[in-house]
């Protein structure tokens, strides 16, 4: 009986140790599975800051054209549909990228009414490393991130200006004016934004409102 005992024990020890092996296996597995899933998260992460810092930097850089298409009569429906950003925003998206510890693959504008789109790609500099899943130890990760340049506001009244401000009826340019009062037409312009808030833009004064921009534009990320 006890060589039985012994003679059992022994056929069970292999399938012990194939059952022990599977569940490391299973074990590293996860692991592998978790570091790749890390690594992703990682890479949008780099791809969601480098599209926002974009926006944000092309949004404070929109105070000055915003309000020189107020002095034109169609300045405002042109420059909302029309403006053009070209790489605006891409050396802080490069920034913010690197100090994610990724490097920016690909950067473009989609321009459109009242909303305008930047799209950030990153590479990730790390990779997710070793794992019992071989072809993983030199894999990057990618991502890709939008966000979205947005006007807040709706116009509620403006001044009536002339289609030559700073000229006489003859067409020649009225020199009883001073040099900033011809260039610049007086008025108000008075916006209502996102919720309720009024803000009201004086043309005359050289430095309208702080943060303009953050006033009347809004950043946020966009589901690519």
């Amino acid at each position: 009986m006890a060589a039985k005992d012994r003679s059992e024990a022994g056929q069970a020890f292999p399938i012990y140790i194939v059952m022990v092996a599977g569940l490391l296996f299973l074990a590293f597995a996860f692991f592998a599975v978790g570091q790749a899933s890390a690594t992703r998260n990682g890479a949008q992460g780099a791809a969601d800051a480098a599209a926002l810092a974009a926006a944000q930097q092309a949004r404070d850089d929109l105070e000055l054209p915003f309000l020189q298409a107020l002095r034109d009569p169609d300045g405002l429906d042109d420059f909302l549909s029309g403006y053009q950003y070209f790489r605006a925003g891409e050396s802080e998206a490069v920034r913010l990228a690197s100090r994610n510890r990724s490097d920016l693959t690909d950067f473009h504008w989609k321009p459109g009414y009242w909303q305008d789109r930047v799209t950030a790609k990153v590479r990730t500099r790390y990779t997710v490393g070793p794992s019992v899943i071989p072809s993983t130890k030199n894999d990057h990760a990618t991502a890709s991130a939008t966000a979205v340049i947005e006007f807040r506001c709706t116009l509620k009244s403006a001044p009536q200006l002339p289609d030559n401000p700073g000229q006489g009826e003859d067409g020649e340019r009225d020199h009883d004016k001073g040099e900033d009062e011809s260039k610049d037409t007086p008025g108000l312009f008075e916006f209502r934004c996102d919720g309720g808030q009024d803000v009201t833009i004086d043309l005359t004064d050289k430095n309208p409102l702080p943060e303009l921009g953050k006033l009347i534009f809004s950043v946020h990320l966009i589901d690519s």
